[in-house]
């Protein structure tokens, strides 16, 4: 399986997180783009001299304001710089957004799958060696049999949790 599939695979088991993705990329336009924006703009108007200090005051007033998104619109030039702030930040973030699918994408063969259960038998084939229903308890309707000839020996792994 190459890289390519493997990257089209995990697309297509995480198509919720799409979703979920987009709806950050647009609640963080109107949270975060917009007061930048509207904050661009109005920062050569302010009092003091220094872009930087205007910037940073209007900026956090924005932000905690919650309301440049609808005042961007009323402000001359602040939806240009809104639109020219919105190409750099869409670009970060698919690149943010393809680096978290290809952190997910599948492990392995056997990913997924859950390991310990007798899912990897066909009905019935598991019952050649363990019993369905006494001896040593391994997994749900699966009991080594204390009563069988031949070598019995089991090994259980278990995971540990420490809180």
């Amino acid at each position: 399986m190459g890289k390519i599939d493997k990257f089209k695979n995990s697309v297509k088991q995480g198509k919720r997180f799409l979703i979920i993705i987009s709806v950050l990329w647009l609640i963080l336009a109107i949270v975060l783009v917009a007061p930048i924006a509207l904050a661009w703009a109005e920062a050569p108007n302010g009092s003091n001299s220094d872009f930087l200090t205007n910037f940073v005051e209007y900026f956090v007033k924005e932000v905690t304001s919650f309301t440049a998104f609808f005042r961007m619109f009323g402000y001359k030039g602040a939806f240009g710089i809104f639109l020219k702030c919105l190409i750099p930040y869409t670009i970060a973030f698919i690149a943010f957004s393809i680096k978290g699918f290809w952190k997910t994408k599948p492990k392995g063969k056997y990913y997924d799958i859950e390991h310990g259960s007798s899912d990897w038998s066909v009905k019935g084939e598991q019952y050649k060696i363990l019993s369905p229903d006494k001896g040593i308890i391994l997994a749900k309707e699966n009991y080594l049999p204390v009563d069988k000839r031949g070598n019995v020996n089991t090994l259980i792994v278990r995971r540990f949790r420490i809180w």
